[in-house]
């Protein structure tokens, strides 16, 4: 796996995304109320537009299609990204986590998951540069996935349990009982002890790990670059607060969301599996020849099929909620 950028871009890409989490989190520090509506339509469309300048450059200045695969990449990884908020919203009410401080600790576990996507980027790549077979076996995982998500249907609190690190946390961290507005350390009884929000944040971090291991496959389905895998876990991942604010009351209408990413990753399962195969020099099984799936064929694939899944949903929603309307008039 390797990239076709400088060690100069490599250099300034680092640091201009290290300077947007810094400007972040002085944000937080300065922000005295919860986060609104209005905050976070405001954000989301700061950190979309920030990707879209970052796809741009690439377009004009990269050669060959690596602005094509950021796009697809980002898409991707941000609509993957969109079923955490799911595990996201159950945590939170879990815990009770008070609303001043769920900004801090959404920043604080999503910081430290993009840490470790990066030991997992960096591990993938090795593994695709070790051998090419690799490619068969994140096919086939991408597939598996896609079936399983497609039979587990919507999500509900049974997705998120606390697992043997947390619980083993709770006995060896020396943890207050109660909350101290977002502070992570408090004092009691003259004893200096962690909050509740120190597990808080340790559950969304774990599971946003857990995510990756579904959505960094599918990237390397998507591009071999590992300058594109990089930068597009990251600008996903860094808007992704924000949308738990601004449609975190909506999750609960794109009822389909599970079939629409499951199709996705069958399609970048089966694309890979492919890629593997013409790798091999095998472009035809039997009758069936084996097509080449570009990047733009990939792209209004993930596009299209996102489209459709919301568009059903909310329909499918608005639907429902006046089959109720209905029944609640007629029985009064």
């Amino acid at each position: 796996m390797v990239s076709v950028m400088s060690p100069a871009v490599w250099v300034f890409t680092i640091i201009g995304l290290l300077a947007i989490v810094a400007f972040d989190l002085i944000v937080i520090a300065r922000r005295n109320h919860t986060v609104t509506i209005k905050d976070a339509t405001r954000w989301v469309l700061f950190y979309v537009g920030l990707a879209a300048l970052f796809a741009v450059g690439l377009f004009v200045f990269s050669p060959g299609q690596t602005g094509g695969e950021f796009v697809a990449g980002y898409i991707t990884e941000y609509s993957l990204s969109v079923d955490n908020l799911f595990v996201f919203v159950i945590i939170m009410a879990r815990f009770a986590v008070p609303s001043l401080a769920q900004d801090k600790v959404l920043y604080i576990g999503i910081v430290v998951s993009m840490l470790l996507r990066a030991v997992f980027i960096l591990a993938g790549a090795a593994a695709i540069s070790a051998a090419s077979w690799v490619f068969y076996i994140f096919g086939a995982f991408l597939v598996y996935t896609a079936i399983r998500l497609a039979l587990e249907g919507e999500n509900d609190e049974a997705d998120f349990q606390e697992n043997a690190v947390l619980r083993g946390m709770r006995r060896v961290l020396p943890l207050a009982h109660d909350y101290d507005g977002d502070k992570l350390i408090t004092r009691v009884d003259g004893r200096r002890l962690l909050t509740p929000l120190v597990i808080v944040i340790s559950a969304i971090g774990m599971a946003n790990v857990i995510f990756a291991l579904d959505s960094i496959p599918a990237i390397f389905g998507l591009t071999q670059d590992a300058y594109i895998v990089l930068t597009a876990n990251a600008f996903a991942l860094m808007g992704l607060r924000q949308l738990y604010f601004l449609i975190g009351g909506l999750l609960e209408r794109i009822i389909y969301l599970n079939v629409g990413l499951s199709v996705i990753l069958a399609f970048i399962g089966v694309k890979l599996i492919i890629e593997a195969l013409h790798g091999s020099h095998i472009d035809d099984i039997g009758a069936i020849h084996l097509p080449h799936i570009g990047i733009l064929t990939s792209l209004g694939f993930i596009a299209g099929t996102l489209f459709v899944t919301t568009l059903a949903s909310l329909i499918k929603s608005s639907y429902d909620r006046r089959r109720v309307e209905v029944k609640v008039r007629i029985d009064d």
